[in-house]
């Protein structure tokens, strides 16, 4: 698999695990942390939570301490498949 498919499942998974839909959140720098040094620091992880964020999977919540997200209910079946 490539990185950027290693990377969103991670995320998808990290956020499922912790139940982390519509108004529970976390904030968007939370979400590489747990992945390997060498996926952590690779662009990658940019592009695939801005490609999340685009395909409505994830939902941000800007707060004045920064930007939140949390799992969109409305892609359920979507995140389910990419979080097997």
């Amino acid at each position: 698999m490539n990185e950027k498919l290693i990377i969103t499942k991670f995320i998808i998974r990290k956020l499922y695990r912790k139940r982390m839909w519509l108004h529970k959140h976390t904030n968007i720098n939370n979400l590489p942390k747990g992945l390997s040094n060498k996926l952590r620091v690779s662009r990658d992880v940019k592009k695939a939570i801005e490609e999340l964020l685009k395909d409505q999977i994830l939902m941000s919540k800007p707060t004045h301490y920064g930007l939140e997200v949390s799992l969109n209910p409305k892609k359920n079946t979507e995140i389910k498949e990419l979080a097997d």
